[in-house]
């Protein structure tokens, strides 16, 4: 306060919003502390401004799809390279906790979060596994109707079980292929809500 000739209010402030950037921990009673990087809070904070853009520009949904598309595609090819026998199971695991969710849609969409978050983390890419999830979010957040449709849950739980055959087996091209098929109808999906006709 001394030194920048402000009162107690402006430092708390000041200190408030850096703990929303995540760069400092505040706790009662103590001194603040630079905070440990989270890459998890780069994907909050990346889904609330995707949500700020799309607000007041539509034409970035269409490039955002794209951009999901061309991205788990390829790390869906990479971790057919990368997956250990660990990480197949994982995945297994997921899509059958998943199954046993039908009927239950958040709790379903959850698991479907989930399971493209672990797979791109597969990839070895902590960061892109974080931008995944945060585009994840954004679109449950943003499309709230199309992605919590009921009745396809068998067909993506289909779609999900051919991504990890296809990495099981070590085939990036079939991972790549089949990530695309599942990632261009839920596209499909989307375009169907956002046409008013």
């Amino acid at each position: 306060m001394e030194t920048l000739g402000v009162g107690r209010p402006a430092i708390r402030e000041a200190m408030q919003s850096l703990q929303n950037l995540g760069l400092i921990q505040v706790r009662h009673g103590e001194r603040p502390r630079v905070a440990e990087p989270q890459l998890d809070l780069l994907a909050e904070q990346l889904a609330l401004t995707m949500h700020h853009v799309l607000t007041y520009d539509s034409n970035v949904l269409a490039q955002l799809k794209e951009a999901r598309l061309l991205m788990e595609a390829q790390l869906a090819r990479i971790a057919a390279e990368k997956a250990t026998a660990a990480d197949v199971t994982e995945l297994k695991a997921i899509v059958a906790q998943q199954a046993e969710l039908t009927g239950e849609t958040p709790r379903f969409m959850e698991m479907d979060g989930v399971f493209h978050g672990r797979l791109a983390e597969v990839s070895g890419n902590l960061l892109m596994a974080s931008v995944v999830r945060a585009i994840f979010a954004w679109l449950k957040r943003f499309h709230p109707v199309a992605v919590r449709t009921t009745g396809l849950e068998n067909v993506t739980l289909e779609e999900h079980r051919a991504i990890i055959a296809a990495i099981e087996a070590g085939d990036g091209e079939a991972a790549d292929q089949a990530m695309r098929h599942h990632l261009s109808r839920a596209n499909t999906l989307y375009r169907a809500f956002d046409d008013p006709a």
